[in-house]
C-alpha cells in the first residue's frame, strides 16, 4: 500500500504482551533486534523499532498532526483522518512480505510516533514498493535517511534485491534523497508522480 489503496488483510500468529500494565498483541515473530536508538541532527534522540498492532490509535495521531502538504505528499490525497481499515493494515504486518519502522518519542504524556518507513510486495519477484512519512517538524534532521537505509536493509535480509518508490515530482528532498543514498536503475515520470527503481548502494 504504497500508491493507492488495496486492503489484503493476512492472518499471522500473536502473542498477548504486557506493556505499561496493558496488554498488547504482536506477532510472534516480531523483529525485536531491529530496535534501537538514533540521534538527530538537532541532537535529539528518537527510537527506530518494527510497527506493532498497537500501534494503529498512534499512527491516527500522527496523520493527524502532519500538514496538508506532508499529507498529500505520502498518500497523494488529503482526507479529514484516515480510514480506520487503511490504519489497521498499516500497523498489521508479518515483518517479511510486509515491514515497517517507526520512529517514536517520549511526548512525556506518552508516546508519539515521528515517521514511518515501510516495503510492501510489488508485482515483481524480488522487489518491493517503499514509502516513508515524517511528521513535518522531523524532517531535514537525517530521520528520512535513518528509515530509508533500515527499510532497505531489512528489505535485503529478508531477500528483496530492488526496490521501487512512487513520488509526487515536487517533493524534491524525497528525490534527492533516493539519489544520494541508493542506486537508480530506473526513472520514469508519469502524471507528475515519479517512480524510481533502485537497488541498494
Amino acid at each position: 500500500m504504497t500508491r493507492g489503496i488495496s486492503i489484503a488483510l493476512e492472518n499471522g500468529v500473536f502473542q498477548d504482551l504486557g506493556q505499561h500494565g496493558k496488554a498488547w498483541r504482536v506477532p510472534m515473530d516480531y523483529p525485536a533486534g531491529i530496535e534501537r536508538q538514533v540521534v538527530l541532527k538537532n541532537g535529539e534522540t528518537v527510537r527506530i523499532r518494527p510497527i506493532r498492532p498497537d500501534d494503529e490509535p498512534r499512527l491516527l495521531a500522527l496523520y493527524d498532526r502532519l500538514s496538508r502538504h506532508t499529507a498529500y505528499q505520502r498518500f497523494f490525497t488529503v482526507r479529514q483522518s484516515l480510514p480506520q481499515d487503511w490504519v489497521h493494515y498499516f500497523a498489521n504486518v508479518d515483518y517479511r512480505r510486509r515491514f515497517a519502522l517507526v520512529a517514536e518519542r517520549d511526548a512525556g504524556a506518552g508516546i508519539e510516533l515521528v515517521g514511518v518507513g515501510r516495503y510492501e510486495p510489488s508485482d515483481e519477484e524480488g522487489t518491493g514498493e517503499v514509502a516513508f512519512v515524517l511528521e513535518d517538524g522531523y524532517q531535514g534532521q537525517g530521520l528520512g535517511a535513518i528509515l530509508l537505509a533500515e527499510v532497505v536493509r531489512a528489505g535485503t535480509e529478508r531477500g528483496l534485491t530492488r526496490f521501487r518508490a512512487h513520488v509526487l515530482g515536487e517533493n524534491h528532498r524525497m528525490l534527492r534523497l533516493l539519489a544520494s543514498r541508493t542506486h537508480i536503475i530506473e526513472r520514469t515520470t508519469e502524471q507528475g508522480v515519479v517512480t524510481v527503481l533502485f537497488e541498494p548502494r
